[in-house]
């Protein structure tokens, strides 16, 4: 991990980000009376700009944490009102950045990270914040401790901004759920075109960062939390390696799948704060081995970048016709920087499917009963579901918990049957992905990350059936999700995904793509969507 994270400070790699296609000119001293809506600050454009610029720009004096903290405070203010992604921000944030600045200018700094303002997806415990999972029933009194991961981040010097808002319970409560929308936080938008709809649970911390309301941010993902709302709010999104990030102190759904993960609006961003999360997790049965120091390098930023590289596509026509056309395209750009794309399919797909939902209802009602004692409320999941069915603010966007309600019904993970549906899952998913790469030579698999946005409706629900997340969730693998073009103003990511424990490696490959399909534009806020057509 401390090879990485040195790799990702001293290398050159800010070329490789986006950043480098619009960065502002220095605003000079004026910019401080700029609209708060503004992305410039300090001479920089908050829509590109990388950590390794910001850090140069702290360290010559040029920028401090306070400045930078205070610009995003001053756009979640003004810009949050738009999208809903913010439920609120640290009263600490202004102090932590002052201490920031006070390490930079002793030359103390502690990484990478150091005055970085962070936003919390709010299933990931703070001790000086309320940790709600979206759900009234953890609206009281916040957790007693910081998640592992939040320590990290703070030991690291990183500011800890505030919470999102996510999808209540990360989308495990309802049959058809409203990916976005809480009891707590209401209804996030999508920064793109306001009525649609953010995409999975990690839905506030991909719309805080297409909005520029935060350098980078933490989402959690069971399958597609992260990938989904990265791809569908035009961000980068990493689902790492299961156990590479520990899982202490995060609202639970399944241990067998659950990761935290960052999402940012470049690679080079993601990479350096998964540097920072990475570790052992003590809680968890067996080691967690840290990222190889094989990651990122200058390399991604030459022509040639990609060059070799072995890429198989895994269409998914299913996702309509616009996005296949745009995976053609991806294909193409790819094809023409020396990659070689070859088209796969994904075995034992259809096998997971059936197994993965009962799977996870059996662990979701161990884990659950085991985090709600922590907490003040409800002490297990029979008394959440009697919370839901009195307090009609849970009910307003839709009142269905038919997720609680099998998971309470599902068979115990000692049961003889549940732990052969999970035994065979983890057989089916870890060789659907080994073998593909294995009979192909491939170093990645790619796939679209998301359809166009739907529409935002309460009554009907999400129309999400979207299975590129699911082999590399189910087995435990990294997947990737960054920037591959538009539906018309709606983002489409490419999803990549690799074996186990090649997280820096698929960062590195991440980062070229994203180098060379160079897809990435401003959200316009639109009410709603303009017919278009794919670009």
């Amino acid at each position: 991990m401390a090879a990485l994270t040195a790799l990702l400070v001293v290398v050159p790699l800010v070329a490789a980000a986006p950043g480098h296609r619009a960065a502002a000119a220095d605003s000079g001293p004026g910019d401080t009376a700029r609209s708060a809506e503004s992305t410039l600050v300090g001479g920089v454009d908050l829509d590109t700009v990388t950590i390794p610029e910001l850090q140069a720009r702290m360290n010559r004096g040029s920028l401090s944490s306070l400045r930078l903290t205070r610009a995003y405070l001053r756009r979640i203010k003004a810009v949050d009102p738009k999208i809903n992604a913010v439920l609120r921000t640290s009263p600490t944030a202004l102090r932590q950045a002052a201490a920031s600045d006070l390490r930079h200018r002793l030359g103390k700094t502690r990484g990478p990270l150091d005055g970085i303002p962070v936003l919390l997806k709010d299933n990931v415990n703070t001790r000086d914040m309320p940790t709600t999972a979206g759900s009234l029933a953890l609206a009281g009194s916040p957790p007693d401790a910081d998640a592992v991961l939040v320590a990290r981040l703070r030991a690291a010097g990183a500011v800890i901004l505030g919470k999102t808002n996510l999808s209540e319970w990360a989308n495990f409560r309802a049959a058809k759920p409203t990916s976005g929308w809480s009891a707590v936080g209401g209804q996030t938008n999508n920064p793109y075109v306001l009525d649609r709809n953010p995409c999975g649970s990690s839905s506030g911390s991909a719309a805080a960062l297409a909005a520029s309301l935060a350098q980078v941010a933490i989402g959690t993902e069971t399958d597609g939390s992260i990938v989904c709302p990265a791809g569908m709010n035009g961000v980068v999104g990493l689902k790492p390696s299961l156990g590479v990030v520990s899982q202490s102190g995060v609202v639970p759904i399944s241990a067998e799948q659950d990761t935290a993960g960052p999402m940012a609006r470049n690679v080079i961003d993601a990479a350096l704060t998964l540097s920072v999360l990475g570790g052992r997790d003590t809680l968890r049965a067996g080691d967690a081995p840290g990222l190889t120091d094989a990651g990122l390098t200058d390399a991604t930023a030459r022509p040639g970048a990609l060059r070799g590289k072995r890429i198989g596509l895994w269409r998914l026509p299913s996702l309509g016709a616009e996005v296949d056309a745009l995976m053609t395209r991806t294909a193409e750009r790819l094809t023409a920087a020396g990659a070689e794309v070859v088209e796969v399919s994904m075995p034992y797909q259809e096998r997971l499917a059936e197994l993965e939902f009962p799977a996870l209802l059996s662990e979701f009602h161990r884990d659950i009963d085991a985090y709600l004692p922590t907490r003040g409320g409800p002490q297990d999941l029979a008394e959440l579901i009697e919370f839901n069915r009195t307090h009609p603010r849970e009910q307003t966007c839709f009142a269905g918990q038919e997720l609680f309600e099998q998971a309470l019904a599902a068979p115990p993970t000692t049961d003889p049957e549940y732990r052969a549906m999970r035994a065979e899952l983890t057989d089916l998913s870890r060789r659907s992905i080994d073998e593909v790469m294995a009979a192909h030579g491939l170093d990645a698999i790619a796939s679209p990350a998301n359809p166009p946005a739907w529409t935002t409706d309460c009554a009907r629900g999400d129309n999400d059936v979207i299975p590129s997340s699911t082999p590399a969730a189910v087995a435990g693998y990294p997947s990737l999700s960054v920037p591959a073009g538009f539906v018309g103003e709606l983002p489409v990511g490419l999803l990549l995904m690799a074996g186990d424990r090649q997280d820096a490696e698929l960062l590195s490959l991440g980062a070229a793509v994203e180098h060379r399909l160079d897809a990435w534009r401003a959200p316009r806020y639109l009410p709603s969507a303009p017919s278009g057509t794919a670009r």
